[in-house]
This record gives C-alpha cells, sequence and structure tokens, in this order.
C-alpha cells in the first residue's frame, strides 16, 4: 500500500488550499471597528502651558571666604591637642573602640577600674588615665556602668579635634 508520489502532492496541495481558505475569512468586522474609533471624538486637549520667564540673579561672592579653604582656626597646625608621638602604645590601642566591651568594673571610689574585653576575649583592667581605641582615646572618668574618654581626631589640616566617646557595659 504504497502511496504515489502524485498522490501525496495531491493530498498536500489540498490540505495547504484549505488551511489558505480558513486565513482568508471576511475582514469586514475589522473595517467596521477602525471606522468606529475614527468617528469617536475624544476630549479636546489642553492647551500648552505658558513657559514661565524667572529673574535671572548674578552671584557675586569674589570678596567672601571660599568655603572649601581652611580658615584661619583651621589652618593652625601647631595649637591646640596633639597626640604624643613619644608615648609607648598600650594593647588596647590596637583595637576599634566600637570592637571594646566593657564587661564590668572592679574597686570602688577613685581605685574603680573598668573591666575591657576585646575581640580576642581577653579582660584587660582600664584605670583612669590609660589610653584605648585607634583615635588615641583617654579613659577620663571610669563609672560602674561606662568609661568615659577623650579621642583625638585628625581634622584634616595638620591639627587635632577632641571628641568624647564611651563604653558602656554589656547587658549581655
Amino acid at each position: 500500500m504504497r502511496i504515489r508520489v502524485e498522490t501525496a502532492r495531491l493530498l498536500v496541495l489540498g490540505l495547504s488550499s484549505l488551511l489558505l481558505f480558513g486565513c482568508t475569512r471576511s475582514t469586514d468586522d475589522l473595517v467596521a471597528k477602525v471606522e468606529g474609533i475614527k468617528q469617536e471624538r475624544g476630549e479636546p486637549l489642553d492647551p500648552i502651558p505658558v513657559m514661565q520667564t524667572f529673574e535671572t540673579f548674578s552671584y557675586a561672592a569674589d570678596h567672601l571666604r571660599d568655603p572649601f579653604t581652611p580658615s584661619v582656626d583651621e589652618d593652625e597646625g601647631g595649637s591646640g591637642p596633639r597626640p604624643d608621638p613619644n608615648r609607648a602604645r598600650e594593647t588596647l590601642e590596637s583595637f576599634p573602640l566600637d570592637t571594646l566591651d566593657m564587661v564590668g568594673s572592679i574597686g570602688t571610689g577613685k581605685s574603680l577600674m573598668a573591666l575591657i574585653k576585646d575581640p580576642d576575649g581577653v579582660v584587660h583592667r582600664v584605670q583612669a588615665g590609660k589610653y584605648l581605641g585607634q583615635n588615641y582615646g583617654q579613659a577620663v572618668a571610669i563609672y560602674e556602668d561606662r568609661v568615659e574618654l577623650v579621642e583625638l581626631i585628625s581634622n584634616g589640616s595638620g591639627g587635632w579635634t577632641e571628641r568624647p566617646a564611651s563604653i558602656a557595659l554589656d547587658q549581655e
């Protein structure tokens, strides 16, 4: 039961013409829809807004100080507090201040010492006057719940600025 080549061609030709006939339906409904859309009138558009004219402003600040250059006070690198370059660095000065935790205190009154734990888990005793943190922080007061210190921060023009800081008792 072999189908001849001619019969196969006729069969393919018949099927393809049947498919093409299905694609050629009437486009009357499409034409009617387009005509309906063309006949619709929408609301009129708002007119284009008028451009506002602005008064020109001439900024003449040649006689004022440039805000990007240091002032006379900031330019003086020699006055004010500064770290002691000859002082031997202490162990807790190698850690950033925010990585140090106060875990307790020991002693009473003026002999009160803070117990500070470094990131390695080692607990150190800190008295007033000792240095800690990477910004030349010096403990100025020890309390049962916190250590108050003063850090020296470079102002960027050769001088130094004092900044208060503290380490609170870790409540964990």
